[in-house]
């Protein structure tokens, strides 16, 4: 089956430092949040965020939420020939069923991953929908044994989407960054048995996700 991560993705709980800033209590006051409970999102807490370490890959939530509805309403998610999990920049992975439906609303999937942060699993009846993990990249990788580790990067060797689909067989593992701007760290990169730069321009991550999976549904579908 062939894996997708989406890495060092902007998805985290407001950390301990930040939670007394007043850009923060005052969203969760307006919002009736916890300020342990609330994501970090610099659409509202920009203020707080101003300065931290790795300030260009935090504060995101959106773009796991649009890549997530991209990759997770594809034919090949529906036809269960894709696992998908997020890796957080601060070392969490979640694990996503292949049964879940993600909602179009941001604001409830904020509410379901805060939600998840707080209890670690989303169940409905007995099935586990999400699911959270205090686990390593390196650690996801070896629970997965994929066969090839494919990063997509404009630092990569220039390619296209059609000729890199290609190269794809069902136990590679695809690796996009979960993050606005800026590279994979030094740790996740040594990773790699590949990377490739897909287009002559830097695309989001949703727009990255979706043609690349559209391409290689086309060589094992058509």
């Amino acid at each position: 089956m062939l894996t997708l991560i989406l890495a060092e993705s902007s998805l985290e709980i407001v950390p301990k430092e930040l939670q007394n800033h007043a850009s923060v209590t005052s969203y969760c006051k307006k919002n009736g949040k916890s300020t342990s409970d609330v994501l970090l999102d610099n659409s509202w807490h920009f203020a707080a965020m101003k300065g931290i370490k790795n300030e260009i890959k935090r504060g995101r939530p959106d773009i796991v939420h649009l890549t997530l509805l991209s990759v997770c309403n594809t034919p090949l998610y529906n036809a269960k020939k894709l696992k998908v999990y997020v890796h957080t920049i601060n070392d969490k992975i979640i694990s996503i069923s292949d049964k879940i439906r993600l909602p179009k609303s941001y604001h409830r999937f904020q509410g379901l991953i805060e939600k998840l942060f707080k209890n670690y699993k989303i169940k409905v009846d007995d099935t586990t929908l999400l699911e959270l993990h205090d686990m390593t990249f390196e650690e996801l990788l070896t629970k997965i044994q994929p066969s090839k580790i494919l990063g997509l990067s404009t630092k990569g060797d220039q390619s296209t989407f059609q000729d890199t689909a290609k190269t794809i067989t069902e136990d590679t593992c695809l690796v996009l960054g979960g993050f606005q701007k800026g590279h994979f760290n030094e740790e996740i990169s040594q990773t790699f048995d590949n990377l490739k730069s897909i287009h002559v321009d830097s695309l989001e991550a949703h727009v990255v996700a979706s043609r690349i999976l559209y391409e290689y549904e086309k060589t094992i579908f058509i």
